[in-house]
């Protein structure tokens, strides 16, 4: 591919300053997203003392750890996550998401072990750093916005890269290691970013579901178009046949057992009389294998069973890249994304040194492009349709465009009152 000089100048420059802007979000999002691999690590010595239990005796019923459960907590219990192993606590469950809490129950002495609220714990914390700046609604824009924006830094920085004519290994696909400290850095930045292009676009792509413009939006296209999950998948509207004796949670929870789901087991509670229990399993690992199945509250039929490939295909595809961005998938998807965070670090942080060694005293060392250089139709279409997916991306390019109008016109006045 033949490069357009001045095109390749404009690019840097944009390439350049949305990297200067958005160099300490990239270097906040990769440390956390970092830290935040290791949640299982750091929680599990701190729970254990809630969550594992000394195996003493026969177990009480089910029915009776929820009664403990709902009278030492003030909110509605509304699943129960079965145990994988005698020596673990009952986990009983209220709310979702960020509000999600559990109270733990020793099933062999029927004494509450303890209660763990999400938003309490340290990772949370890490988390909500990583995706809202720990500044809410406000924050997450931020962070959609400079993810937006790492989209095209990537895609600009290939173009940039791209060897103009045909040049040795060294310097386009190997580091230079003894050209100076400018080089070094410089070669590592580009290059790196070269080989981490693909895994960043796929990693960016689970992070957006989780955003607040571009994740409503992919939402309403599931909803029109039908790919997300099936209506029948959390059963609100199936309707138990209402009779004198509902099933006890013992005797749901065999049903549940019965099915022999693979992953974490989830038994969902009746919202009332006349609604259903369902069972579900989260199996990050083996997404294929994941299962929702409705039962009636008082027979214990079987109304509905909801498979994998009942859901949509956007939505399949959205829980699959969320997944690999979590690191889910086993260890070696831990160790990449793991591996990932430290190298885009490495990369920003390589970014930063080659600017300040390039950038001459009392400049910004901003790139030039000719004055007369204009943009053509293709790379309007392409910011048109950025900006279409990624809108908070169109809104930052139009206030840019004004702002530069603004400047311009200043210029042009300052210039004709001079002259006059």
């Amino acid at each position: 591919m033949k490069k357009n000089k001045n095109l390749n100048k404009w690019l840097w420059k944009w390439h350049f300053i949305a990297g200067l802007i958005s160099l300490p979000f990239v270097l906040i999002i990769s440390i956390t997203g970092g830290i935040y691999l290791f949640k299982t690590n750091y929680e599990t010595p701190r729970q254990k003392h809630i969550k594992k239990v000394a195996v003493e005796g026969t177990p009480i019923s089910f029915q009776e750890q929820w009664q403990i459960a709902r009278n030492n907590t003030s909110e509605k219990l509304n699943a129960i996550v079965l145990s994988a192993n005698a020596d673990q606590a009952t986990q009983f469950v209220s709310g979702r998401f960020g509000r999600k809490s559990s109270v733990y129950v020793n099933p062999y002495t029927g004494k509450v072990s303890g209660t763990i609220a999400t938003k309490d714990t340290d990772m949370f914390k890490v988390r909500k750093l990583h995706g809202e700046l720990l500044m809410g609604k406000f924050g997450t824009k931020i962070i959609e916005l400079i993810a937006s924006w790492m989209v095209v830094l990537i895609i600009t920085g290939l173009y940039v890269w791209w060897p103009a004519r045909q040049q040795m290994l060294k310097g386009v696909f190997v580091p230079r290691l003894r050209q100076g400290k400018r080089i070094i850095y410089r070669d590592i930045h580009a290059i790196s970013g070269f080989w981490m292009s693909g895994l960043l676009l796929l990693i960016l792509a689970g992070g957006f579901p989780w955003t607040d413009v571009f994740g409503d939006n992919f939402k309403r296209v599931q909803k029109v178009t039908n790919t997300g999950y099936p209506s029948t998948w959390e059963g609100r509207e199936f309707r138990s046949e209402i009779k004198v004796q509902p099933l006890t949670i013992d005797q749901m929870i065999n049903k549940a057992k019965a099915l022999q789901l693979p992953g974490i087991v989830t038994v969902h509670l009746p919202n009332g009389p006349s609604s259903v229990f369902s069972a579900s399993n989260y199996n990050p690992s083996n997404l294929e294998s994941q299962k929702k199945v409705h039962f009636d509250q008082y027979s214990g039929h079987i109304i509905m069973t909801n498979h994998w490939s009942d859901v949509g295909v956007l939505m399949r595809a959205r829980l699959w890249v969320m997944a690999f961005h979590q690191g889910e998938f086993g260890a070696w998807n831990w160790w990449l994304m793991l591996c990932t965070a430290i190298a885009l670090t490495i990369l920003s942080l390589s970014a930063l040194f080659s600017y300040a060694l390039r950038k001459r005293n009392g400049t910004w060392g901003v790139p030039k492009v000719p004055v007369a250089f204009k943009i053509g139709y293709g790379i309007i279409t392409v910011l048109v349709i950025l900006s279409l997916v990624f809108p908070l991306f169109g809104i930052s390019v139009l206030a840019i465009l004004c702002i530069e109008f603004i400047l311009k016109l200043n210029k042009k006045r300052r210039i004709t009152f001079r002259t006059s």
